[in-house]
């Protein structure tokens, strides 16, 4: 079957979106490659399309649980033979998988990086025909990037030991151009096609706000949407539930989610969202990976994540569909510090194995911070700061996030102001001519062009006030502010200000 008649049977498409052909013709020739796709350009389907049009097996690596759960059971109701092979699975589950793996029962099976190496998994893989394996996540193996994994650094090993090498297909959603070079070294890609799909997303308006009452701004902005769909990211689980309590005491539909709920509960709540039961998930960043849900209409961060991809990744949930969403971060000077506190406890572990590799990953975990950081006092554009980051030309003004609309309001009004300013300066000129010719004395000898112009834009509304005119002594006051003052509350008078 060709890859048009598959993406038809299996998943229902008759065409392909930006970039998923590229990228699965490379794997059909039997090219490696590395896939660089924002959050929602469907790179699963770049890896799921050409494993059914090869006649071997394909093997995805993935970090997490609940998408492979997610991803196999998608699969599962298209008719395709999938299956995953994580710690979810018990001790009689998972001999189980092997057992039907080895009989050749799976077209596509996932795998944690941890699986791979185990004697069970690689005893299977050494009688399967394996056409394709594909990294998910890809990132995990740099420790450039913002999730390194040291169990991902076992796939390089794990594909010298298969019988044949079979085409190696790396994708990630976000990667700046040192991680691309770094994750193509580790995984011994073997000249590989790079695809770089681009990282804007026009629809998405990006927002920064410093409240001096999160709850507040956070209640005001929901209110606003109310019969909109939107998840909210916290950084803790406390914050989860807090936040989530505090929406629903205050009569909003949301949900909570985190990995401290029951498996359960998680799955229940993550459903109550998807299916349009509640209308608000309050998360941590565990939430939303592989969800499918087009209709977020917002993203609001709580507080200010770890680094600029994991929010541009969570930030990405909404507007799926292509159309406007929008993305505020409500950012304090106090989450600076958690997130500090939150990279350092994170390396403990690591610390006691290998200080030298915990410090480096601290180390590089605060530059990322740092750059987050200034993403949050940028004056400038977000869009641009956030294109500019992963390597891409961004704009000056995309004319669309928070600060280039004000930026734009602000010359706006500098315009009304010029016109104001220049109205009223003709009229001061035309009664500085008045004096002058009654005196017989040159215009400048009364008030110079500087002075005129300090008027029109301090506005002086009575004799002290027009002493802090540039140019104005006690002499000129006596001489000519009555006059002035006149004139300028005239103005000010006929323009209603």
């Amino acid at each position: 079957m060709d890859k048009l008649a598959v993406l038809k049977e299996y998943f229902g498409y008759t065409s392909f979106r930006g970039g998923q052909e590229q990228l699965i013709d490379c794997i059909l020739s039997g090219r490696d490659l590395l896939g660089v796709m924002p959050t929602g350009a469907g790179k699963s389907l770049c890896f799921q399309v050409p494993a059914l049009c090869m006649p071997g097996v394909t093997l995805v690596v993935s970090p997490l649980i609940s998408l492979m759960k997610d991803q196999v059971m998608a699969l599962k109701q298209a008719g395709v033979a999938a299956a995953f092979l994580n710690s979810s699975l018990n001790e009689r589950q998972f001999p189980k998988a092997i057992a039907n793996m080895k009989q050749g029962m799976y077209k596509i099976i996932y795998v944690a990086p941890e699986r791979l190496l185990t004697p069970g998994f690689l005893d299977a893989c050494a009688g399967l025909r394996i056409d394709l394996v594909a990294v998910d996540e890809a990132h995990c193996i740099s420790r450039w990037g913002q999730d390194f994994r040291p169990s991902y650094t076992r796939i390089p090993e794990f594909l010298e030991k298969l019988p044949r090498r079979p085409v190696v297909a790396a994708f990630t959603a976000t990667a700046t151009p040192e991680v691309r070079a770094d994750i193509r070294d580790q995984l011994g890609l073997r000249d590989p096609f790079l695809l770089v799909t681009g990282f804007d997303r026009p629809n998405l308006r990006f927002s920064v706000e410093k409240p001096r009452d999160k709850r507040k701004a956070l209640f005001d902005f929901v209110d606003a949407r109310q019969n909109q769909c939107g998840i909210v990211y916290c950084q803790t689980r406390k914050q989860v539930e807090e936040v989530s309590a505090f929406l629903c005491e205050s009569g909003f539909s949301a949900t909570r989610y985190h990995a401290g709920l029951s498996d359960e509960e998680r799955r229940l709540n993550q459903d109550s969202f998807v299916y349009d039961e509640c209308r608000i998930a309050v998360a941590t960043n565990a939430f939303g990976m592989g969800i499918d849900k087009s209709d977020v209409r917002y993203v609001l961060h709580y507080n200010m994540p770890l680094d600029l991809e994991s929010y541009y990744q969570e930030a990405g949930r909404a507007g799926r569909d292509g159309e406007p969403a929008d993305c505020l971060l409500l950012y304090s000077a106090r989450d600076l510090q958690t997130a500090r506190f939150l990279i350092e406890k994170s390396r403990e572990n690591t610390a006691q194995t290998d200080p030298v590799l915990a410090a480096e990953l601290t180390a590089r975990a605060m530059e990322r911070l740092a750059i987050m950081s200034g993403y949050c006092e940028t004056p400038g554009c977000l869009r641009g700061y956030i294109l500019n980051y992963f390597g891409e030309a961004g704009p000056e003004s995309c004319e669309n996030c928070a600060n280039c609309l004000r930026a734009a309001q602000r010359a706006e009004l500098g315009l009304d102001n010029m016109d104001r300013d220049n109205e009223l300066f003709r009229r001061l000129q035309h009664l500085r001519g008045e004096i002058a010719r009654e005196q017989n004395v040159p215009a400048f000898v009364v008030f110079s062009d500087a002075s005129l112009r300090d008027m029109c834009k301090k506005l002086p509304m009575s004799m002290d006030s027009f002493m802090m005119v540039s140019g104005v002594g006690r002499r000129k006051q006596q001489a000519y502010g009555a006059e002035f003052l006149r004139e300028i509350r005239a103005f000010v008078r006929d323009k209603g200000m």
